[in-house]
């Protein structure tokens, strides 16, 4: 299988900005690489890892799309979402995912997440400290699905899970996933004692990722498209996806929680957390906000209001 690759300079203020503009058109993936490397080097694609920033002031952005995408579609539609950013600079060349897995295979390694969650690549031994007898391990190789837990908004999410679990309020409760990518937040909640986790995304590659990292684990997940998705309220949702997005699917998102279920959304830049407080507050009380470098997330506590979806 093959992929667009889209390759383009910038510095360290404007990496934020290019992220969104992709992540929003469609990327499956953004990575960073010293601008000043004279060839391509495995070892210098990086992603920033939890409380990392980035190791240079220049910096080659990359980011991948689907095989098919129309390069200049592409490039129209970015250019509209902000153009002030220098789009005409990009490179566009065609890959094979076997590239991007092995760079990323390379830089990979154990993560922990608060207390109790670690991500664990399938061919690293266990920390130590994963093998205490209430860790709870995910096995996890990154994939073109978004989720691999070095992004600051999985971080943030993946730590909020593990505090909930902390605190008991995770043990025996379904766990709704929306925008589930690998499945990665899903099967964080079932390792850390949810006793369900259902997984939607409108990509059917995140829906095969997220059901193949279930299965390797020896995890029972459901996973499927929006339209699939069960027609219920939950005790716990999580949704790491942009601000648009969240948004628009406020009176959603509020209707599948359950009075006195908690919620986590993320994906959101710093900046754009005052406008989705006001947006969720008719229907979450106790909302917080926590940043991880340049992201936030939102958490709140479903009220009794009626949701109007």
């Amino acid at each position: 299988m093959s992929y667009l690759q889209l390759s383009l300079p910038c510095t360290d203020a404007e990496v934020a900005r290019y992220e969104r503009a992709l992540l929003d058109v469609g990327a499956l993936a953004v990575t960073l690489q010293d601008a000043h490397l004279d060839a391509p080097d495995e070892q210098a694609i990086f992603e920033p890892g939890v409380g990392e920033q980035p190791l240079w002031d220049e910096m080659t952005l990359t980011a991948l799309f689907p095989g098919d995408t129309n390069a200049l579609v592409l490039l129209a539609a970015l250019e509209a979402f902000d153009p002030g950013l220098t789009w005409h600079k990009a490179r566009f060349e065609k890959i094979e995912d076997q590239v991007w897995e092995r760079a990323w295979l390379d830089s990979y390694r154990p993560m922990r997440f608060g207390e109790r969650l670690w991500i664990v690549p399938w061919d690293q031994p266990l920390p130590e400290a994963a093998e205490a007898a209430d860790a709870a391990v995910l096995r996890l190789d990154p994939g073109l699905a978004f989720g691999s837990g070095t992004h600051p908004t999985t971080a943030l999410c993946l730590r909020w899970l593990d505090a909930l679990a902390v605190r008991g309020e995770l043990q025996g409760k379904t766990v709704l996933d929306v925008g589930c990518g690998s499945g990665i937040l899903a099967l964080a909640a079932l390792k850390l004692g949810a006793a369900a986790a259902v997984g939607i995304d409108n990509d059917p590659q995140a829906i095969t990722a997220s059901l193949d990292n279930a299965q390797r684990n020896g995890l029972t997940l459901t996973a499927c498209l929006p339209e699939q998705a069960p027609v219920c309220t939950f005790p716990v949702v999580v949704a790491n996806i942009l601000a648009s997005t969240l948004d628009a699917l406020a009176d959603t998102l509020a209707a599948r929680t359950a009075p006195g279920g908690r919620i986590a959304l993320s994906g959101i830049l710093a900046g754009q957390e005052a406008a989705l407080l006001t947006r969720f507050s008719p229907w979450f009380d106790q909302l917080q906000v926590s940043r991880e470098e340049d992201w936030m997330r939102i958490e709140g506590v479903r009220n009794t209001v009626e949701a109007r979806a």
